[in-house]
Protein backbone atom coordinates (compact mmCIF):
# COMPACT_ATOMS: atom_id res chain seq x y z
CA UNK A 1 0.00 0.00 0.00
CA UNK A 2 1.43 3.36 -1.09
CA UNK A 3 2.07 5.89 1.67
CA UNK A 4 -0.50 8.65 1.98
CA UNK A 5 0.92 12.09 1.27
CA UNK A 6 0.19 15.31 3.13
CA UNK A 7 -1.88 16.65 0.23
CA UNK A 8 -4.04 13.51 0.19
CA UNK A 9 -4.60 13.76 3.94
CA UNK A 10 -5.63 17.39 3.53
CA UNK A 11 -8.11 16.49 0.79
CA UNK A 12 -9.54 13.66 2.89
CA UNK A 13 -9.97 16.01 5.83
CA UNK A 14 -11.82 18.53 3.68
CA UNK A 15 -14.14 15.80 2.30
CA UNK A 16 -14.94 14.47 5.76
CA UNK A 17 -15.73 17.93 7.01
CA UNK A 18 -17.96 18.60 4.01
CA UNK A 19 -20.89 16.44 5.23
CA UNK A 20 -21.40 18.12 8.63
CA UNK A 21 -20.75 21.47 6.96
CA UNK A 22 -23.47 20.82 4.38
CA UNK A 23 -25.89 19.77 7.12
CA UNK A 24 -25.12 22.92 9.09
CA UNK A 25 -25.60 25.11 6.03
CA UNK A 26 -28.90 23.42 5.11
CA UNK A 27 -30.24 23.99 8.61
CA UNK A 28 -29.24 27.63 8.94
CA UNK A 29 -29.04 29.03 5.42
CA UNK A 30 -32.13 27.62 3.79
CA UNK A 31 -32.77 24.77 1.37
CA UNK A 32 -31.88 26.51 -1.89
CA UNK A 33 -28.99 24.52 -3.44
CA UNK A 34 -27.39 27.50 -5.18
CA UNK A 35 -27.42 29.48 -1.95
CA UNK A 36 -25.91 26.53 -0.05
CA UNK A 37 -23.14 26.08 -2.59
CA UNK A 38 -22.31 29.78 -2.52
CA UNK A 39 -22.22 29.80 1.30
CA UNK A 40 -20.09 26.67 1.41
CA UNK A 41 -17.62 28.18 -1.04
CA UNK A 42 -17.27 31.25 1.17
CA UNK A 43 -16.72 29.09 4.27
CA UNK A 44 -14.11 26.98 2.49
CA UNK A 45 -12.28 30.09 1.30
CA UNK A 46 -12.30 31.56 4.82
CA UNK A 47 -11.16 28.23 6.33
CA UNK A 48 -8.36 27.82 3.80
CA UNK A 49 -7.21 31.40 4.31
CA UNK A 50 -7.08 30.91 8.10
CA UNK A 51 -5.33 27.55 7.69
CA UNK A 52 -2.61 28.94 5.43
CA UNK A 53 -2.07 31.95 7.69
CA UNK A 54 -1.77 29.73 10.77
CA UNK A 55 0.17 26.70 9.50
CA UNK A 56 1.62 27.35 6.04
CA UNK A 57 3.03 30.80 6.70
CA UNK A 58 6.66 31.36 7.67
CA UNK A 59 5.64 34.41 9.68
CA UNK A 60 3.12 32.34 11.65
CA UNK A 61 5.71 29.73 12.53
CA UNK A 62 8.15 32.51 13.47
CA UNK A 63 5.52 33.90 15.84
CA UNK A 64 4.96 30.44 17.34
CA UNK A 65 8.69 30.03 17.84
CA UNK A 66 9.00 33.44 19.51
CA UNK A 67 6.13 32.56 21.82
CA UNK A 68 7.71 29.30 22.99
CA UNK A 69 11.10 30.95 23.35
CA UNK A 70 9.53 33.61 25.58
CA UNK A 71 7.92 30.86 27.67
CA UNK A 72 11.28 29.11 28.02
CA UNK A 73 12.99 32.37 28.95
CA UNK A 74 10.36 33.15 31.58
CA UNK A 75 10.79 29.67 33.04
CA UNK A 76 14.58 30.06 33.13
CA UNK A 77 14.51 33.43 34.83
CA UNK A 78 11.84 32.16 37.19
CA UNK A 79 14.28 29.47 38.32
CA UNK A 80 16.99 32.08 38.69
CA UNK A 81 14.65 34.23 40.75
CA UNK A 82 14.07 31.32 43.12
CA UNK A 83 17.83 30.89 43.47
CA UNK A 84 18.29 34.60 44.14
CA UNK A 85 15.43 34.35 46.64
CA UNK A 86 17.44 31.72 48.49
CA UNK A 87 20.40 34.12 48.63
CA UNK A 88 18.08 36.87 49.80
CA UNK A 89 16.79 34.61 52.56
CA UNK A 90 20.38 33.99 53.67
CA UNK A 91 20.99 37.74 53.82
CA UNK A 92 17.84 38.21 55.92
CA UNK A 93 19.13 35.72 58.48
CA UNK A 94 21.47 38.45 59.72
CA UNK A 95 20.78 40.97 62.50
CA UNK A 96 17.92 38.97 64.10
CA UNK A 97 15.79 39.28 60.95
CA UNK A 98 15.44 35.55 60.34
CA UNK A 99 11.89 34.23 60.59
CA UNK A 100 12.78 30.80 61.97
CA UNK A 101 10.89 30.04 65.18
CA UNK A 102 12.93 30.64 68.36
CA UNK A 103 11.76 27.64 70.34
CA UNK A 104 12.74 26.57 72.87
CA UNK A 105 14.15 29.83 74.19
CA UNK A 106 17.67 29.37 75.61
CA UNK A 107 18.27 30.45 79.19
CA UNK A 108 21.18 32.56 78.01
CA UNK A 109 18.75 34.99 76.34
CA UNK A 110 17.64 37.14 79.29
CA UNK A 111 15.49 39.74 77.53
CA UNK A 112 12.36 39.43 75.38
CA UNK A 113 10.84 40.94 72.26
CA UNK A 114 8.65 43.88 73.24
CA UNK A 115 10.74 45.04 76.21
CA UNK A 116 11.98 48.63 76.24
CA UNK A 117 15.71 49.09 76.73
CA UNK A 118 18.26 51.77 77.47
CA UNK A 119 21.73 51.58 75.97
CA UNK A 120 24.10 51.70 78.94
CA UNK A 121 26.86 53.61 77.19
CA UNK A 122 25.13 55.70 74.53
CA UNK A 123 21.98 56.45 76.49
CA UNK A 124 19.35 56.00 73.78
CA UNK A 125 16.15 54.03 74.36
CA UNK A 126 14.40 51.56 72.10
CA UNK A 127 12.34 48.40 71.91
CA UNK A 128 13.51 44.86 71.18
CA UNK A 129 12.06 43.41 67.95
CA UNK A 130 14.27 40.33 67.62
CA UNK A 131 17.18 38.40 69.06
CA UNK A 132 19.85 35.85 68.17
CA UNK A 133 21.53 33.47 70.60
CA UNK A 134 24.83 34.86 69.34
CA UNK A 135 25.72 37.50 66.79
CA UNK A 136 24.62 36.69 63.25
CA UNK A 137 26.09 39.21 60.86
CA UNK A 138 28.52 39.34 57.93
CA UNK A 139 32.05 38.61 59.10
CA UNK A 140 33.30 41.97 57.85
CA UNK A 141 30.68 43.75 59.98
CA UNK A 142 31.68 41.75 63.05
CA UNK A 143 35.37 42.47 62.56
CA UNK A 144 34.72 46.20 62.26
CA UNK A 145 32.40 46.31 65.28
CA UNK A 146 34.43 44.16 67.64
CA UNK A 147 38.20 44.70 67.94
CA UNK A 148 40.34 41.77 69.15
CA UNK A 149 39.75 42.65 72.81
CA UNK A 150 35.97 42.52 72.28
CA UNK A 151 35.72 39.40 70.13
CA UNK A 152 34.03 37.49 72.96
CA UNK A 153 30.92 39.65 72.46
CA UNK A 154 30.18 37.81 69.21
CA UNK A 155 29.22 34.74 71.24
CA UNK A 156 26.61 36.31 73.53
CA UNK A 157 22.94 37.11 72.71
CA UNK A 158 22.35 40.04 70.37
CA UNK A 159 19.16 42.10 70.05
CA UNK A 160 17.65 44.03 67.18
CA UNK A 161 16.36 47.38 68.44
CA UNK A 162 14.00 50.01 67.04
CA UNK A 163 15.52 53.21 68.39
CA UNK A 164 13.20 55.76 69.99
CA UNK A 165 12.90 58.81 67.72
CA UNK A 166 12.45 61.00 70.80
CA UNK A 167 16.16 60.51 71.52
CA UNK A 168 17.17 62.32 68.37
CA UNK A 169 19.70 59.56 67.72
CA UNK A 170 21.17 59.35 64.23
CA UNK A 171 20.18 55.74 63.51
CA UNK A 172 16.70 54.18 63.49
CA UNK A 173 17.76 50.59 64.30
CA UNK A 174 20.61 48.87 66.11
CA UNK A 175 21.98 45.38 66.64
CA UNK A 176 23.69 45.20 70.00
CA UNK A 177 25.01 42.64 72.51
CA UNK A 178 23.14 41.87 75.69
CA UNK A 179 25.71 43.35 78.04
CA UNK A 180 25.21 46.83 76.57
CA UNK A 181 21.49 47.17 77.40
CA UNK A 182 19.26 47.33 80.44
CA UNK A 183 15.46 47.11 80.73
CA UNK A 184 13.28 50.12 81.59
CA UNK A 185 9.51 50.25 82.22
CA UNK A 186 6.91 52.94 81.69
CA UNK A 187 8.64 54.43 78.66
CA UNK A 188 6.92 54.40 75.28
CA UNK A 189 8.93 54.19 72.09
CA UNK A 190 8.14 56.32 69.03
CA UNK A 191 9.20 54.80 65.73
CA UNK A 192 7.55 54.64 62.30
CA UNK A 193 7.68 50.82 62.27
CA UNK A 194 6.11 50.22 65.70
CA UNK A 195 2.66 49.28 64.33
CA UNK A 196 4.23 46.61 62.11
CA UNK A 197 5.69 44.81 65.14
CA UNK A 198 3.34 45.62 68.03
CA UNK A 199 -0.35 46.15 68.75
CA UNK A 200 -0.16 47.87 72.16
CA UNK A 201 1.78 48.68 75.31
CA UNK A 202 0.87 47.71 78.89
CA UNK A 203 3.44 49.86 80.64
CA UNK A 204 6.05 47.15 80.97
CA UNK A 205 6.15 45.49 77.57
CA UNK A 206 4.82 45.89 74.04
CA UNK A 207 2.34 43.29 72.75
CA UNK A 208 3.65 41.50 69.67
CA UNK A 209 1.69 41.27 66.46
CA UNK A 210 0.57 37.64 65.74
CA UNK A 211 3.22 37.08 63.04
CA UNK A 212 5.99 38.13 65.44
CA UNK A 213 4.57 36.07 68.30
CA UNK A 214 4.80 32.97 66.09
CA UNK A 215 8.54 33.55 65.74
CA UNK A 216 9.08 34.25 69.47
CA UNK A 217 6.40 32.12 71.16
CA UNK A 218 8.11 32.16 74.59
CA UNK A 219 8.75 35.92 74.82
Amino acid sequence: MAPVGAAALLQLGMLLSALPTQYFISQWYGADSAQRIQTMERLIIVWWSNFTKSFLSLDAWTDHLKFWLSKTRNWYYGEKKIESGENEETAHSYFAESTYVRSPKPESVRFSVGQVIIHKRLGYSGVIVGWDVKAKAPEEWLQNKYPPAKQYLKDIPHYRILINKANGFGKSTAYIPEEEITIIMGLQVHHSDMIAYFSGYDGSKYTMQPWLKRIYPHD
